[in-house]
């Protein structure tokens, strides 16, 4: 018996440009949302409210502002005590944009996703990150129905919102190396088409120009690779194309560091490691990182290398159902090991 072709939602609305904020409510309009509630966190209720209220003049829109402290409960008791909208948009950053997409999830409502910056891929993919007793976790969503990026916005976000971006993206290599790891010991089946869309994205990303990290092409680039990561997701039914030992480290760090960096920051420094520790694509990576100031940035952090030590013997704990190769006790003991002995990361760590 044959196996049936695989249905993948994905994004009905993707719009990437200049400008396109103001053109919000002729976008919905097309595709008949005429009832909407617009989440936003506290700086974009305060900076984009008024503009978002202008676009949407002609239809009916409740606002809400939403603090990011909330937990999955919360967000729970305020999804259902909400009436029914025709679509729930989020615009701002990582947390508000994932009460969104839960929120949606949850009333089963199409979700289209704003970002104001380009500083993971949160904003593109299938699941969502929520505090549950107090802890981080993964939850289930959907891909968002639309996804927004006005450039003009993007752009004045600060230069290390979109140094994590890189930094998370560019983690589709190893994480993608350790799926296939995987696979080799027994651990898990790599879906070839969710595999070669993760690769595709990040590959047309290295290619891009980056002399100017802010410019339109640059960062169309970014988002539109971030987004077919998170396709990927949806593909595969799991992080696996776009998540692995690197994201393991930075799951750790969030849970010992005492300063923890944002995400794509803890991810762009982790897929380095890793990168030397599979011996795959590791030059690739460091130049992309040397060219786009990502290696300049994260030396003014002070890091502490006993952390990232700590997170790396932490990392399989995180997801002990997984088989990376920060899994294996040899390849554990190689990220060690180049943590003690590469230049950059003493430059990088204290």
């Amino acid at each position: 018996m044959l196996s049936p072709v695989t249905s993948v939602p994905i994004p009905a609305i993707l719009e990437i440009n200049n400008g396109v904020l103001a053109r919000l409510g002729d976008i919905l309009r097309k595709h008949n949302f005429s009832n909407v509630v617009v989440i936003f966190d506290d700086f974009t209720y305060a900076t984009y409210k008024e503009d978002v209220e202008k676009s949407l003049q002609t239809l009916e829109v409740d606002t809400i502002m939403m603090p990011s402290d909330l937990d999955i409960q919360d967000l729970i008791k305020k999804a259902f005590a909400m009436p029914r909208y025709d679509v729930v948009v989020a615009m701002g950053g990582g947390s508000i944009i994932d009460y969104g997409k839960y929120i949606a999830y949850s009333r089963r409502s199409p979700f289209i996703s704003i970002p104001t910056s380009a500083s993971n891929d949160g904003f593109a993919s299938s699941n969502c990150s929520i505090h549950v007793d107090g802890k981080k976790t993964t939850v289930p969503a959907k891909v968002p129905f639309g996804i927004i990026a006005d450039l003009d916005i993007i752009q004045h976000a600060p230069k290390r919102f979109i140094l994590a971006g890189i930094g998370d993206l560019m983690s589709n290599i190893t994480a993608l190396y350790d799926w296939e790891f995987e696979e080799k010991n027994g651990a898990s089946h790599v879906n070839a088409f969710a595999s070669m869309l993760s690769k595709k994205a990040v590959n047309s990303f290295i290619r891009t120009p980056m002399t100017d990290v802010k410019s339109p092409i640059f960062l169309k680039e970014l988002i539109s690779s971030a987004t077919m990561g998170g396709i990927a997701t949806a593909i595969s039914g799991n992080s696996s194309p776009i998540s692995g030992s690197e994201h393991l480290i930075s799951h750790a760090l969030d849970k010992i560091a005492t300063k923890p960096e944002m995400h794509g920051i803890q991810v762009g420094i982790a897929t380095y490691i890793t990168a030397n520790v599979q011996d795959h694509r590791a030059l690739r990576i460091k130049k992309v990182f040397e060219r786009t100031g990502f290696f300049d940035y994260v030396k003014t952090l002070s890091l502490q290398k006993d952390e990232y030590i700590e997170a790396i013997k932490m990392a399989p704990s995180i997801k002990p159902n997984r088989y990376t190769f920060l899994h294996d006790a040899s390849y554990q003991e190689k990220a060690l090991e180049f943590m003690k002995e590469d230049l950059i990361l003493q430059e990088i760590f204290q």
